[in-house]
This record gives C-alpha cells, structure tokens and sequence, in this order.
C-alpha cells in the first residue's frame, strides 16, 4: 500500500502560564484560614494523586515546607483509589515515578490502604475513607480540575473527587462507581459535602493547566468555599483543555494511552469516543477509524482505554499486566474501554488495516491525523487532504513539507522523530519526568 505523507503542524492557541509555582503555592498557603482549622503543630495529610501533573513534585514539596514553616507536621498520603493495582507498594511506586518519595519531599510518604467508615452514602452504602488521613489533624488535598472522562456535572476531576474517590481508596472508589453514571452524577457530590463537613479538610490547591500541559492558575479551595467555587473552575478548565482542531477525521493515530494522559487511558474529551454503556458519544470530533499504537511505561500495563481503538498493535496487548488492568476496570464498571479491538503485529499493519478501512477508497484522500497521545496536542502530524482546513485555522501552522511516514525496519513508527518534545520522546532521551 501506498501511505499518504505527513506534515508537521503545530498548535499553538495563546496560553496563560503561571510561572512562579513554588511562590504562588507558599503564598496561597500562607493566605488562607488553615491556621484556624488546624492546631498548632498538628498533623496535615497531604493528598497527592495518580495523574501525571507536570509539576507536581515542585506543588507537593512547596506545600510541605510552607506547612512546617506554619509549624505543622505534614505527611503525604496517596489519593488516588484503586490505581497501582490497588496495593500499597503499587502506588508507592507510582508516587515514587513522580518524584513524590520521603527524599525528596522530606516527609514520610504513606500509601497505605486501609479505610475507616465515616459515614452512609444517600442510597445507604458506607463510606470510606482514607485510615491515614482520617487519623490526621487536618487534610490538604493537590489536585488538578479538568473536564472528567467519564460524565458531565457541576462536579467531574478535582478537589472533591479526591476527597471522595482518591482518598476512598479502593473501597470507596468502588462504592461511587458500582453506579455508574449515577454514581459520579448524585452520589459524588452528597459523599463529598458529607466528608468535607465531617473531616478534617483544610484546604485544596486546585491546578489548572493550560493546552500545553502546564499550570495556568492555582486556585486556593477553603471548606466553605469548594461547592462554590470549583464548578467554575471546571468551565474554565474546560475552555483551557488541548483538542484536536478538526470536525472530522478519517484515520486517527494515537501513539500511545496511558493512565499519566488520562484516567480513561485515552481522553474522549479529545477524540469525541465516549464508549459508555447507554451514552452517546460527544458531538465532535468525529473519527471513522481510531488506532492505537503503544502503551506509556508509566502506565505499567495498565492499557484500560484499548477498547476505544479499533485497530491496535501486539506490542501493546504483550504489555497487558491483568492484576492491575482487571482492578482498575472493573473498579471503574466501564467495561466497553476495556475490550481488546483487532490485534495486528507492526504498527505499519496498523496504518495499512486502518486505511483500508476508513471508509476511502484511495488512501491519498484519508483525512489521517497522528498525535502522540491525548494530552499532548501542540504538535500534530496530518495528510494533504486537511491542508485547507489547517491554512484557514488561526492558531494552526504547517511546519514542514509532506513527507514518508517514518517507519522502522520492523515496522514500527518512529515516535520519538515524529514528537522529540512528547512524554515519549523526553523518556527515549533519557529526561526527568515534567521536565519541558
């Protein structure tokens, strides 16, 4: 088969940035009502998650020292439910990969997985929460708030999820999911305002990232204040999120899923693919043909989003760890995401099914775009045939000529020529994570 050629196209939609992410947090801290919330000298859980904030090692070691300043004893707790298999070494590690460990952040790092019940849910459920935290004088949560996988609310990733989710560990996480929609929809929320009224929360730092995947604003959330104030945070989460800039896309290559892009593995705020029972998909983009190439080693097997792909690659499926891949899906009762689409052996195999497929009769008209992964949008790699689409957009310019696909002797796509500034391609060259 002949393969249509690709053009390097950058995205590049005016940004805000926060610079000074350390300052900004020491300040926030220092600003708000945490000193009448919690005892001179007591103990502070500080909850960090599971998602692969690029900053968050500078947020979570800022907090910590601002609060010994305040002369607190603070701790890291993980917050992040079932993720890392849903055991204590698993989310150690995890933790550990985002240079969150007791050497780095000066504190002791607990990733314990024991919950206490605090409560009834509204339908009559226990609720759990994190043993550590609950057992702490106060809590400070870290978090981003984004637009979640999953549903649409006045509530979706932030703050109140960690509360509810994060620090639910398994057992709560498990409690709001086993609902479904409307778990996340009505029984999130009433947890939420049950556990912000009846434990210790101090404090949340809610992050927002702007398009490039780097902070835009820090938002200070008080108790009194968080039902208030992060729905409006959402929305402007939601203005500020990288997307695809195309209505319609023949053939659409994701490089690589992974938990550290998204919680779903693969965000459909980004590919328009919902792939939840009963739902429709959103209204744009539409993709005739999604593919998936690789898994992130950060995601350590975990390949939950395989199923929005049609079409996939041995190389990823070899990857599959089931312990934490099974948890981490049935935890989430989303099972569409998780079936395994047709498995071919190269990458080239891939291209070659999908455009045989996409419902174009010569390859050399597909509509093909190819990312790295769902977070990363700036850089894009697209066919002549959205050569007009891409010469009228106003935040959308082709950087190089059209040219071969890049492909490898085996086959294999050569991610890191295609996307050096990717989180792949600072892996392949050896680079810190976060670092840009």
């Amino acid at each position: 088969m002949s393969f249509p050629p690709l053009a390097r196209v950058r995205q590049s939609v005016p940004q805000p940035r926060l610079d000074d992410v350390a300052g900004t947090v020491r300040r926030l801290i220092l600003e708000s009502k945490i000193r009448e919330r919690v005892k001179p000298g007591g103990t502070i859980a500080v909850g960090v998650g599971s998602r692969g904030i690029t900053v968050i090692p500078t947020i979570a070691r800022a907090t910590v020292d601002t609060l010994k300043e305040l002369g607190f004893r603070p701790f890291i707790v993980a917050a992040m439910g079932s993720h890392g298999g849903a055991t204590p070494e698993g989310q150690r590690q995890l933790l550990a990969e985002y240079q969150i460990t007791p050497e780095t952040m000066g504190v002791e790092v607990r990733t314990d997985m024991d919950t206490v019940v605090v409560g009834t849910s509204p339908i009559g459920l226990p609720i759990y929460f994190d043993k550590n935290a609950h057992g702490a004088d106060g809590i400070v949560l870290l978090n981003r708030v984004k637009p979640h996988t999953d549903f649409h609310a006045a509530h979706e990733s932030g703050i109140l999820k960690m509360m509810v989710i994060g620090l639910g560990k398994r057992d709560g996480a498990e409690q709001i999911h086993k609902l479904g929609l409307r778990g996340m929809k009505e029984v999130l929320p009433a947890v939420g305002r049950h556990l912000i009224a009846n434990m210790k929360f101090a404090l949340g730092l809610a992050i927002l990232e702007n398009a490039e995947d780097v902070p835009a604003e820090i938002v200070p959330l008080e108790p009194d204040t968080i039902f208030d104030v992060e729905p409006n945070l959402l929305k402007r989460a939601r203005e500020l999120m990288a997307r695809l800039p195309f209505d319609q896309i023949d053939v659409l290559v994701i490089g690589e899923l992974g938990k550290n892009y998204s919680g779903a593995g693969i965000d459909p705020n980004v590919t328009g693919r919902l792939m939840i029972e009963t739902q429709n998909d959103f209204e744009r983009p539409v993709v005739t043909r999604m593919v998936v190439l690789d898994v992130s080693e950060e995601s350590h097997g975990n390949i939950v989003g395989v199923g929005f792909a049609d079409l996939t690659t041995e190389r990823l499926v070899s990857k599959l760890e089931e312990r934490s891949f099974r948890i981490n899906v049935l935890t989430s009762c989303c099972l569409e995401r998780a079936r395994i689409p047709i498995t071919l052996p190269s990458d080239r195999e891939v291209f070659e099914a999908a455009l045989q497929t996409c419902w174009r009769i010569d390859p050399s008209e597909a509509r093909m775009v190819v990312i790295p992964n769902t977070l990363e949008l700036s850089t894009l790699w697209v066919s002549p045939p959205l050569e007009e689409e891409l010469r009228a957009h106003p935040h959308l310019t082709r950087e190089t000529e059209y040219l071969p696909i890049p492909f490898l002797t085996d086959g294999t796509l050569n991610q890191e020529s295609l996307f050096p500034e990717s989180v792949r391609g600072r892996r392949a060259a050896g680079a810190a994570y976060g670092a840009h």
